[in-house]
């Protein structure tokens, strides 16, 4: 810079100011105004200068320092601007609007709330008052409640569609945490242990830089490559040539590192495999846990555990008087394989902490047998009366003699202790026990105690264990198992009237003490479950019948005691469920349904002594029950007694003369036992007291199966003159037309039928079949077209026009029927099997995916899969989808064959035994060949084995694309 530039600045320095110049704005530090620039807040003008004011409102203001600036506007709040709104203003405008009306205006009022503040703020809260808001919380809080119910089942919908949507993380796991409890115990403890495989959060990964090399680094590197041809002084010193600390030498060989590695995992190896060449003894289960030894060994375990050596050196250094800081040392010390430090060191904590059980505990158990025998007779010098210790003390000792020795020294310093009463009776005889146990309970060392009253009591005979039970019930009166043990006592002793008199006394007792099991329901259920379960049926009765009415109003008796004896009966309570049973027959002796439920219980857990007593109870009550009535004569039929049977009918005749079921039944009962003239002399009585369409159906197939045609006929025309709309009396009128070949006939009752009978399929089908075996297909294809259009949407109808073109070899035809029959009933699980049957074998498995989509539950379905498994020789699939079949509908006969058909086969006798007992008891009676071979003229199959033989032959010979075989 030069000098005379300086000058210059100097000079406009000190010159005048320009005319908008204002000081420090160009570095930020603008003018600013303070209260004593303008004077007071509120300044108050003198006399002179407001009337002067008054007078001339444009003229200035007297005092220089006050800036006029007129009358106020409406509205001004002072200090609004600079955000003293909320302070000073507000505090002014209140002093200014006090005793004005509220705020009005636009900007004080809302659509739903109204004007804020309120319009009464002024106005005393009277009595009145207060009882007007009441009113009107009563009134919304009814309201609330009536809608409470709509809007919450609309938010838990809303709920379910959102977890349908998005489901929580829990209920996307809840089908694996239900299979955890099919875990075994072994399985849980064979799961290994995780490791820790939790990711810090990295960061982001920053790019690579280079940085020069120093000039140290360059000549190390070449101070390493180059050759020395004699030693320098320091190696001369050390006897040789040293590596450098820090560096690495050039002639490091990798490939000696690797052999280095492969031979430490070969060690390992070797180490977890046995000798002998080309097999192994590695436990699959157990290996990682075998592997924890080496684990402990780790960098990092030794630093955590010398941590931990750390942290609990201070724990005691700190409060020697903590025992389990001692413990934890000590335990801490095993595990890293220190067994010796970790003794020394509990018995250093015994020392500091001698009133201590637990450490001792611990001491004793880390020593050796004999040792621990010391640090235990130590433990009861500090602690005579702790029952633990002595009890470890027995423990240690290896003779009953020198056992028995430690707990009577034990019950002579302890003699209130039970543990130590029960551990000094195991070790005695029978005698010696009683002793024991008589000087425990009665001479007042433990006399409250239950186990030792219930062991003495077991110990002596029925007598002296009578009065033993009677003074337990003294000392301990609020004790149930005392009174049980008595009740089972006296079963047990064939005093089984006493049974019920202890029960109810025991009940008074409870109930008079106030206690919550006297009330309980379930518990005394609980507490009947368990004595039948133990063999005391006697007690399981008393207890239920004692227990019947607990908290049942009389009106609700019978829907309670009905859930529970199902419920008794899933847990498998038989009889608990028998005396429940009994007690309902006692109130609703009248009602057929418990009499229903009592016998099927009887009949399925029961004799039939028991069944046939209680039948004959069941018809005393209720004469005009018929199932009863036709229970007990099948029961008796069953058993071999055709006379009993017949008495039974006959007593039923005499009450209910007009029943129809009881007249079919005594002539199914004589038809089966091939006593054709009985039977025939019964549909005649049946005919002339309860003549009803069945009564003439069961009369003419009689007939015919007789052979009598001409009877049947007669009967025939007779029951359809009296009702004209009975279908099946046209069908077996076709059936026998046919079997006499006379073609016309049986063309013009089938006619007449339908015209009679337009709804009636069976009829139809029967009409049909009769043209097709008469070789009529066009007449046959002309009658289904008319059944199809006046019964719309039937499956079977369908099905026999995709028969029928089968039949004529038109396969064309019959899949384009059968996708038509789709279209129109797609849920029909028959033509759905027909589908997966008529398919390629390639494609039947892709068929049947599809007929599960469409009907999942449906026999027919399941049965075609089961049967394609079967053909597959999927044998366990097979059997799994047959029994879904067959219980998804036990009465679909044909699945049963099918089934039994595949354990002919492949099964054993066990197998095919059980299919043929649960045939024999669902009994089933519906099925397409099962009907057609069981309903067959001529043929008299009585029993659900007999006919489950006879379809399993019938299948065989079926033109049928599944077989069932290979």
């Amino acid at each position: 810079f030069s000098m005379s530039s300086l000058a210059n600045k100097r000079r406009a320095l000190g010159g005048q100011a320009p005319s908008n110049y204002v000081p420090g704005l160009g570095r930020g530090a603008t003018g600013f105004t303070t209260r004593s620039d303008i004077g007071p807040a509120r300044y108050q003008p003198t006399q002179d200068e407001a009337s002067a004011a008054a007078a001339t409102p444009q003229a200035q203001p007297a005092n220089k320092n006050v800036v006029s600036f007129g009358q106020a506007p409406v509205g001004y709040v002072p200090g609004a601007g600079r955000g003293m709104s909320g302070q000073y203003g507000n505090k002014v405008a209140a002093e200014d609007k006090e005793g004005d009306e509220q705020d009005l205006g636009d900007s004080n009022y809302s659509e739903f709330f109204g004007y804020g503040g309120s319009l009464f703020n002024n106005t005393p809260y009277e009595q009145d008052d207060r009882e007007a808001d009441a009113v009107w919380e009563a009134i919304d809080d009814r309201m609330d409640m009536r809608r409470k119910e709509r809007r919450e089942s609309r938010e838990r919908e809303e709920l379910r569609k959102y977890r349908a949507k998005l489901p929580t993380l829990h209920s996307q796991f809840a089908d694996i945490k239900r299979d955890l409890s099919e875990l075994s115990k072994d399985d849980w403890i064979n799961i290994p242990e995780a490791n820790d495989i939790t990711h810090k959060k990295r960061g982001k990964v920053q790019q690579e830089r280079f940085m020069a090399a120093p000039d140290s680094l360059l000549a190390q590197a070449q101070a390493e490559q180059q050759s020395h041809s004699e030693l320098d002084h320091r190696q001369q010193v050390m006897g040789g040539i040293a590596t450098v600390a820090g560096t690495s030498t050039a002639m490091t060989d990798l490939n000696k590192v690797g052999e280095g590695r492969n031979t430490y995992l070969q060690l390992k190896l070797d180490h977890v495999s046995d000798s002998v060449s080309g097999q192994t003894v590695v436990d699959p289960k157990g290996y990682l846990t075998d592997l924890n030894s080496s684990i402990r060994n780790q960098t990092a375990d030794v630093a955590d555990i010398r941590q931990a050596r750390l942290l609990l050196k201070s724990a005691i250094t700190s409060n020697p008087k903590h025992a389990p800081a001692w413990i934890a040392a000590a335990r801490l010390e095993i595990l890293s394989g220190k067994v010796q430090q970790a003794r020394n060191l509990i018995m250093q904590g015994c020392e500091a902490v001698p009133l201590n059980e637990d450490i001792w505990l611990e001491a004793a158990s880390i020593h050796p047998p004999e040792q621990g025998k010391k640090i235990i007779a130590q433990a009861v010098n500090h602690l005579p009366t702790k029952v633990p210790l002595w009890m470890r003390a027995a423990d240690l000792e290896t003779e009953d003699r020198a056992k028995r020795r430690v707990l009577r020294r034990a019950l002579e310093l302890i003699p209130d202790a039970e543990r130590l009463w029960m551990a000094a009776v195991e070790l005695e005889d029978k005698d010696s026990a009683r002793v024991l146990l008589t000087r425990a309970v009665e001479d007042g060392c433990c006399p409250l105690s239950v186990d030792l009253w219930l062991a003495l009591a077991r110990l002596e005979e029925y007598d002296q264990a009578r009065k033993v039970l009677n003074n337990a019930r003294k000392k301990v009166p609020s004790e149930p198992q005392i009174w049980f043990t008595a009740a089972r006592l006296e079963e047990a002793n064939g005093n089984a009237g006493n049974v019920p008199k202890i029960l109810e006394r025991a009940l008074r007792q409870f109930t008079d003490m106030r206690l919550k099991i006297a009330d309980d329901r379930d518990w005394w259920q609980r507490q009947a479950e368990e004595a039948e379960k133990a063999g005391y049926k006697g007690v399981a009765e008393g207890l239920i019948r004692v227990s019947a009415d607990i908290n049942v109003l009389p009106h609700e008796r019978r829907r309670v005691w009905e859930a529970e004896c199902e419920s008794l009966l899933d847990l498998g309570a038989v009889h608990c469920a028998r005396t429940l049973y009994a007690c309902l027959l006692q109130y609703f002796n009248t009602k057929k349904k418990i009499w229903m439920a009592a016998a099927s219980l009887e009949k399925k857990h029961g004799t039939p002594e028991a069944l046939d007593a209680l039948l004959r109870r069941a018809t005393t009550f209720c004469p005009k029950a018929w199932p009863l009535w036709l229970m007990g004569a099948k029961e008796r039929w069953l058993q071999g007694d055709l006379a009993g049977a017949r008495t039974i009918l006959g007593e039923a005749f005499k009450i209910n003369p007009d029943n129809e079921e009881i007249w079919m039944a005594a002539v199914k009962l004589e038809n089966d036992n091939n006593e054709t003239e009985r039977a025939r002399t019964l549909l005649e009585k049946a005919r002339a007291q309860a003549g009803t369409e069945r009564v003439w159906m069961k009369s003419a197939m009689l007939e015919r199966d007789a052979g009598e045609e001409e009877a049947a006929l007669a009967l025939i025309k007779e029951g359809l003159r009296r009702y004209p709309q009975f279908d099946k009396l046209y069908m077996i009128l076709v059936q026998i037309h046919q079997s006499k070949g006379s073609t016309e006939e049986g063309r013009e009752a089938y006619t007449e039928g339908l015209a009679r009978c337009p709804a009636s399929v069976n009829l139809w089908l029967v009409a049909v079949r009769f043209e097709r075996d008469a070789g009529q297909h066009t007449r046959a294809r002309s009658l289904l077209d008319k059944a199809r259009l006046k019964n719309a949407k039937s499956p079977l109808l369908w099905l026999e026009t995709v028969r029928l073109e089968l039949a004529t070899d038109n396969k064309r035809l019959a899949a384009t029927r059968l996708a038509q029959a789709l279209q129109e009933c797609p849920a029909s699980g028959i033509l759905w099997s027909e589908a997966i049957l008529l398919e390629p074998r390639q494609q039947r498995k892709a068929k049947s995916v599809d007929a599960i989509k469409s009907c999942e539950n449906d026999p027919f379905v399941i049965c075609t899969v089961a049967r394609l498994f079967h053909a597959d020789r999927k044998l366990e699939k097979a059997r799994t989808w047959f029994n879904r079949a067959v219980t998804l509908n036990p009465d679909f006969g044909d699945a049963w064959a099918h089934w039994h058909q595949l354990e002919a086969q492949h099964g054993t006798d066990e197998t095919r035994a059980a299919v043929v007992a649960r045939c024999i008891e669902a009994n089933p009676r519906h099925g397409e060949v099962w009907q057609r071979v069981c309903k067959a003229q001529g043929v008299r199959l009585s029993t659900p084995a007999e006919r489950l033989k006879a379809v399993v032959a019938a299948i065989a010979d079926l033109p049928d694309q599944v077989r069932g075989m290979a």
